[in-house]
């Protein structure tokens, strides 16, 4: 049963009617990046849980979720409608298994996600550790409009700071927007875009696949390198070449 703590919210930003960042600081263990808290809120007598990934890299205090306000939700209206210094529970301990020790080696990681799913992949890559095995980083945040790239800049500092190593792709799907391909993941994999962009080739032989955010980008994107790039889901007990994670 999972130990509940008290955070108190340090810092909101709205990067859009519905998407918006909390920064807390909680007394939590220690977690290891790409993984999960929930954050909980008592509302009527009822504690209402969601699990949200950790934005922030585990050797930064400022803990920082990245959210989407679900209009009929009975969790995300209320946490979008936190100010400063108000409190909220969160998990002691972190969750999940979206982690770089679940990844086999590989020449290129493909780090691919939509809407809120880049979180995982920014603490990875803003803690920057274990990445050594790894000779080419790919990171594509999905979105439908452009204004909804919250973290893009991040992303451009990021690429800066691995000096060739880690490639960003912003893709939109609906507008033409500077800098970034049109249309969704899985269909900018089958016509060649993405890769064509990006400047890499994504094989079976050298490519791992993370997927992280709308189920059926997830579903369709793992169907689509299944039967036209002979790759397979990832398993302990059977190496493949796609993991993943879908945010409901």
């Amino acid at each position: 049963m999972a130990n509940w703590v008290t955070g108190k919210v340090t810092d909101i930003t709205n990067w859009t009617d519905s998407l918006f960042s909390l920064k807390v600081h909680a007394p939590i263990e220690k977690f290891t990046a790409g993984q999960f808290a929930k954050l909980g809120l008592e509302i009527e007598g009822v504690r209402i849980q969601r699990a949200y990934s950790y934005v922030n890299s585990p050797d930064d205090n400022n803990l920082e979720f990245y959210l989407v306000t679900v209009p009929e939700g009975k969790l995300s209206p209320k946490l979008a409608a936190l100010k400063t210094g108000d409190e909220l529970l969160l998990t002691e301990q972190a969750a999940g298994f979206f982690v770089l020790d679940e990844i086999p080696d590989c020449q290129t990681l493909w780090m691919l996600s939509t809407g809120t799913g880049i979180g995982p992949y920014l603490s990875i890559l803003q803690q920057g550790k274990n990445l050594e095995r790894f000779e080419n980083l790919v990171l594509v945040h999905a979105a439908r409009w452009g204004n909804d790239l919250s973290y893009l800049p991040i992303m451009q500092n990021l690429e800066e700071k691995f000096q060739g190593k880690l490639r960003i792709q912003a893709v939109v799907s609906r507008e033409k927007w500077p800098n970034s391909l049109m249309g969704r993941i899985p269909a900018l994999i089958e016509n060649g875009k993405l890769e064509a962009s990006v400047g890499l080739p994504m094989q079976a032989e050298n490519s791992h696949i993370m997927l992280c955010g709308n189920p059926q980008m997830v579903r369709d994107t793992q169907q689509l390198l299944k039967e036209q790039r002979g790759m397979a889901k990832h398993l302990r007990r059977k190496p493949g070449h796609i993991t993943s994670e879908q945010y409901w």
